[in-house]
């Protein structure tokens, strides 16, 4: 396991948050960018907030990159679909979590336990999960 980097760039901060977002650019003019992500993200507009964690993919969606792929596995959760769409029904962004290589069926309760958190305790919630995710494909890569 790799120690967190004292600089990355905005392509390979993009490959760890899913997508080049303005957090992304943000976190690339930054040293120990993986370290300070959860500052960055908590000084983030609702909207930059929302691009972000709808960068990442959808827990159980059809087209996955390379990474998110191998982090969720093959199995399946069917009502997955319905409370992810309830999920970003209720707080208008995607349902973020750190899989951890956790079979999906695991991540039901989870998902619907966090359905019943107000607005901005899941924007926390889903950003903190999103760093974890990074800082995990940092130190596996």
């Amino acid at each position: 396991m790799r120690d967190l980097p004292g600089k990355l760039s905005a392509e390979e901060l993009a490959g760890l948050f899913e997508g080049r977002t303005r957090f992304v650019e943000r976190l690339a003019e930054l040293r120990d960018p993986l370290g300070r992500a959860r500052e960055v993200a908590a000084l983030l507009s609702d909207e930059e907030k929302k691009e972000v964690l709808d960068a990442h993919p959808a827990i159980g969606a059809k087209t996955l990159s390379a990474r998110s792929t191998a982090e969720q596995g093959a199995d399946e959760a069917p009502e997955l679909d319905e409370l992810n769409r309830a999920y970003e029904e209720r707080f208008g962004f995607r349902f973020v979590v750190f899989v951890n290589r956790r079979p999906k069926r695991e991540l039901v309760p989870i998902l619907r336990a966090r359905l019943r958190h107000s607005r901005e305790q899941e924007l926390t919630t889903a950003l903190d999960e999103l760093v974890s995710i990074a800082e995990d494909r940092w130190r596996r890569s």
